[in-house]
């Protein structure tokens, strides 16, 4: 097998999986165990750091599901580990996804134990397909909370990702682009992503560009000659003397300077604001944007907000590219009903809920005031979230959906949340979720079951205890 070092493509995407899947799915194949089976996405616990979770990723799972193949490339890879029958590459070699899945539309705020989604279909299909899922929405549901945060943070003004050099490899940069567009970032310097989601591409210059000239001015005359609307970057040396500099090329120019925007990178970056903000007025530039960027996060975009700083956005890397404060949720993918059953698992701190399910969110007065997590079967007052966004392996319309109308939900749901739950601060109380009584009580009959004794295999659970055996009988 010779793929690409280093890099996933679709005929290497198959094999992103953890060896467990494989090694399950040979003995499901094996022993006959074909029955339809649902696994559950969600995360157990809220990070400290949030009071919700922003859903993203759904359509890169989709889209995932719909090419998966084990074509020679990857049945090679499998070959390659030892051990797996040739029934079972052969069985590799003809699966396509074949089942359902139901989700939450991407930009949806979500809480613990809600599903993010749930994937019906054979045991051994669904059972592949874990670690991937897992991946596309972890990332994304990750970086696009803490995005979600800056846009609050930001009260309005623009907020631009700078993030990709910082990013934990290259695809999450691409896909945490991705999910920063649905949270309500304004732009991304990513030309990839920009180029892929059609997200709108920002940037200005880096220090290098006016190092690499005889002066200051000098840089920023040759810059506009290409770039008419550029931004320029004022901090390189003085940053009240690249402004000063910015209105020495204003005069310059006359009616032909058409700079849209300064970004101050370095030092006070409240002071310095002020200041450069006072200068460009006095010289006419009333017109002309603030960008400061260089180190910051949501706590400090909402001081310099709430302090008034006359910064019309903020470019935002490190704090956003790997969401420093909670980078991990407690994600994960359970099985919950076989074969039309319900299964669950009782473990300390791991329990499940059982069975496919429903969350619905009630509404007062046009903001969120609670979700019950239920069976799917159930009706329950409030808004139902799941909807079924593929079936036998095909999307439905509602897997269809746009990044725009994702980004647009987002604004809604978030803005309906209540403002404890907005609040950068953690909410007090937590935003509620209640489990239905019929489920609860699903759950509890499960657990009982799974408590009560079992027979030892040849001795009937009505028979009597054998006699003890007396010295010297074998």
């Amino acid at each position: 097998m010779t793929p690409s070092p280093g890099w996933v493509t679709d005929e290497t995407q198959a094999l992103l999986v953890d060896l467990y899947e494989l090694t399950m799915a040979q003995a499901y194949v094996a022993e006959g165990i074909t029955g339809r089976a649902v696994f559950s996405l969600y995360f157990r616990t809220m990070p400290a750091e949030r009071n919700y979770v922003l859903a993203c990723g759904l359509d890169d799972v989709l889209r995932f599901l719909e090419t998966l193949r084990f074509g020679t490339t990857a049945l090679e890879g499998v070959r390659a580990l030892g051990g797996f029958t040739d029934d079972f590459l052969h069985w590799l070699g003809r699966l396509r996804f074949s089942g359902d899945v139901f989700a939450v539309p991407e930009g949806t705020p979500l809480f613990p134990g809600e599903p993010i989604l749930e994937v019906a279909a054979p045991i051994a299909e669904a059972q592949l397909l874990e670690t991937m899922v897992m991946n596309q929405i972890h990332v994304q549901s990750v970086l696009g909370s803490k995005a979600a945060r800056l846009v609050t943070a930001a009260a309005g003004r623009e907020v631009v990702d700078f993030g990709l050099r910082r990013m934990h490899g290259a695809d999450a940069g691409i896909k945490g682009a991705r999910a920063f567009h649905i949270a309500g970032l304004a732009g991304t310097s990513n030309v990839l992503a920009g180029t892929l989601y059609g997200i709108p591409v920002r940037g200005t210059m880096a220090h290098s560009y006016v190092q690499a000239h005889a002066t200051e001015l000098d840089a920023f005359r040759s810059f506009v000659r290409h770039w008419p609307e550029a931004a320029l970057l004022v901090d390189t040396y003085d940053t009240l003397q690249g402004v000063e500099h910015v209105i020495a090329l204003a005069r310059e120019l006359g009616d032909d300077f058409r700079v849209r925007a300064i970004r101050i990178d370095s030092g006070d970056l409240e002071a310095l604001a002020v200041a450069a903000r006072e200068r460009l007025d006095a010289a006419g530039l009333e017109r002309m944007r603030i960008v400061v960027s260089g180190g910051l996060d949501e706590r400090q975009i909402a001081g310099l907000v709430a302090r008034g700083v006359p910064a019309d956005g903020f470019g935002v890397g490190s704090e956003l590219a790997v969401a420093r404060d909670a980078p991990v949720l407690d994600l994960v993918y359970k099985l919950v009903e076989y074969a039309g059953s319900g299964r669950l698992k009782t473990s300390p701190g791991k329990a499940t809920l059982p069975g496919r399910k429903q969350v619905f969110r009630r509404y007062a007065g046009g903001e969120a005031v609670g979700d019950v997590i239920a069976r799917a079967d159930e009706e329950a007052a409030g808004q139902p979230l799941l909807r079924r966004v593929m079936r036998a392996g095909a999307r439905t319309d509602a897997g269809c959906e746009s990044l725009e109308a994702a980004r647009a939900r987002a604004a809604e749901e978030i803005a309906a949340l209540p403002a404890r739950v907005r609040s950068l601060d953690p909410a007090r109380p937590p935003y509620p979720v209640s489990v239905s009584a019929a489920l609860r009580r699903e759950a509890e009959r499960l657990a009982a079951l799974a408590a009560a004794p079992q027979p030892q295999p040849g001795i009937r659970r009505d028979s009597p205890a054998p006699a003890p055996r007396k010295p010297g009988h074998s």
